[in-house]
């Protein structure tokens, strides 16, 4: 009976990022070595909702005539290297007990690729990165975390690449740095940068002292933070404050223009102003919270918007980066939309909107316009160019008008609250978070956004609670439950006793069948 013991690897990585090349070039490097080596795979779900896994088993030193029964999936505890290209799949790994605190190593990515549950959130919906990696440490016998997207888009290597050098540079696997070399080069596929990958993670990896269970950094170079300094225009805010308005002005510009610019300053000022006259902190916590949700909100998602990013040449230079396009190789870009009747009507006047709305309600269709455009072609290109050049009309458009007035609305409530109530002031200030998204998930925030505004000019609350604490209640509730549900659910003694949302018609409509008039 042989004394070998098989080596059990499993590697996650997402959709895209090169996870079977890996496990390929893992099987060559091994059998390359003498070893005997068997892999697996499990498909994942698209829309970055899992990951694609790949296990192997290494068993170094099996001599030729020896038979191994090997396992097709991994076994919880039993890991001995665990991989991933993203944080949050290594900490899956982990809570699923596949991780092993006295057996198995870990070597992920730092960083982010977030989920659809994160994105889709009406709030924050982000995991605590720093949690992530206080978990993979815990329940790993050794982490290596470092940024391998970053060493892959300086060294111009897939994330592939990169991972395989670390797992060379981790010294777990008793394989010489040439046999993982050799399996690059022996692939035939982009083995220049893939060696220059290759060598980012191994040095990373190295650099991590086999007891070390803190997170190491890959050599590459630094991401700028953002610009280098802030305009002189911006000096009578306070240094936290004077960035984020920097920030929003320059946001503001680039979606309508100056003057539009100018009127998110002029609306910064106003609160900046009124909370320096009340008891706030002197960290100006309203300001803030107005900065950055006014930033987000005035430039908010339109039809001409989307015509004007979609057909912006970075946006089209960064998908050839994406794609790893070489300068003489054609790349082509289909664009699928479809608009709804409230999309066109955002942008109408809103004498013609409001009738159409109407109308559009009692049919009962869902009225939509299906769109195929190649933006890299001439025709498509020149009508998303089109679309985003009426930038100018937006300010006569019916949504203007209306998120306009919504937003002085919410400004003036924060001001009447400032002078003898601060911490209503900063809550109501954070119910900006509400407003976000397009669509649906828009028309739902903002529905539950109006709700706490109506509620707020009702009769104080009964409890013992105070109007900020009613008010941060209130907007945790509709943060959980878009639907606007815990919203409605609330106490009458919160002072927002709100009832349900009538429930709307469904109109249905009668076609002849064809297949019945075939067979006749």
């Amino acid at each position: 009976m042989s004394s070998a013991q098989p080596i059990s690897i499993l590697i996650g990585a997402l959709g895209g990022e090169g996870g079977g090349v890996l496990a390929d070039w893992l099987t060559r490097a091994a059998e390359a070595s003498g070893f005997l080596a068997q892999r697996t795979s499990i498909p994942g779900v698209a829309q970055r909702t899992g990951a694609t896994t790949y296990y192997l088993e290494i068993v170094p030193g099996a001599d030729t005539g020896e038979r191994f029964v090997l396992a097709l999936s991994p076994v919880p505890g039993q890991i001995d290297l665990m991989v991933s290209s993203e944080l949050l799949e290594a900490t899956r790994a982990a809570q699923s007990g596949l991780v092993n605190p006295e057996r198995t190593v870990v070597i992920a990515s730092s960083h982010r690729t977030l989920t659809v549950a994160e994105k889709s959130a009406m709030g924050d919906g982000r995991f605590d990165d720093e949690r992530l990696k206080e978990a993979i440490r815990r329940f790993s016998r050794r982490a290596i975390l470092f940024d391998m997207d970053a060493a892959a888009r300086t060294t111009g290597a897939a994330v592939s690449a990169v991972m395989f050098g670390a797992i060379a540079g981790a010294g777990i696997l008793p394989i010489a740095r040439g046999a993982f070399e050799r399996a690059i080069r022996d692939s035939g596929k982009e083995i220049d940068a893939s060696l220059l990958g290759f060598a980012a993670g191994f040095a990373a990896a190295e650099s991590s002292s086999p007891a070390a269970s803190t997170s190491v950094t890959a050599a590459v170079p630094a991401q700028s933070a953002g610009a280098s300094g802030v305009a002189d225009e911006f000096n009578e805010f306070p240094q936290a404050l004077r960035t984020l308005v920097a920030h929003g002005y320059s946001r503001q510009r680039d979606y309508q223009n100056r003057k539009y610019a100018d009127r998110y300053l002029e609306r910064v000022r106003r609160i900046y102003s009124a909370e320096r006259g009340s008891a706030a902190a002197s960290n100006h916590p309203v300001s803030e919270a107005v900065a950055r949700f006014l930033a987000l909100w005035m430039a908010y998602e339109d039809i001409i918007r989307v015509g004007d990013l979609k057909s912006r040449h970075a946006r089209l230079q960064r998908i050839r980066e994406e794609v790893g396009a070489k300068p003489d190789e054609p790349v082509r870009v289909v664009e699928y939309l479809k608009p709804g009747i409230d999309e066109w009507c955002a942008i109408l006047p809103a004498g013609v909107s409001k009738p159409l709305r109407r109308w559009a309600e009692r049919s009962g269709e869902p009225w939509s316009f299906r769109l195929r455009l190649r933006t890299t072609s001439i025709h498509g290109f020149l009508l998303l160019r089109l679309l985003g050049a009426l930038r100018w009309w937006r300010p006569y458009s019916a949504r203007f008008g209306e998120e306009q007035a919504l937003i002085e609305r919410w400004l003036s409530e924060i001001v009447s609250a400032l002078p003898a109530d601060v911490p209503l002031a900063l809550e109501i200030a954070q119910c900006g978070r509400l407003i976000k998204g397009y669509g649906a998930t828009h028309a739902r925030g903002k529905a539950n956004f109006i709700a706490i505004l109506d509620a707020l000019a009702g009769p104080a609350p009964t409890s013992a609670k105070s109007r900020a604490d009613v008010v941060r209640e209130a907007r945790a509730a509709a943060l959980a439950d878009p639907e606007g549900q815990n919203l409605a659910s609330l106490p009458a003694s919160s002072g927002f006793a709100l009832s349900r949302p009538a429930p709307q018609p469904m109109p249905v409509s009668w076609h002849k069948s064809r297949t019945a008039t075939r067979g006749r």
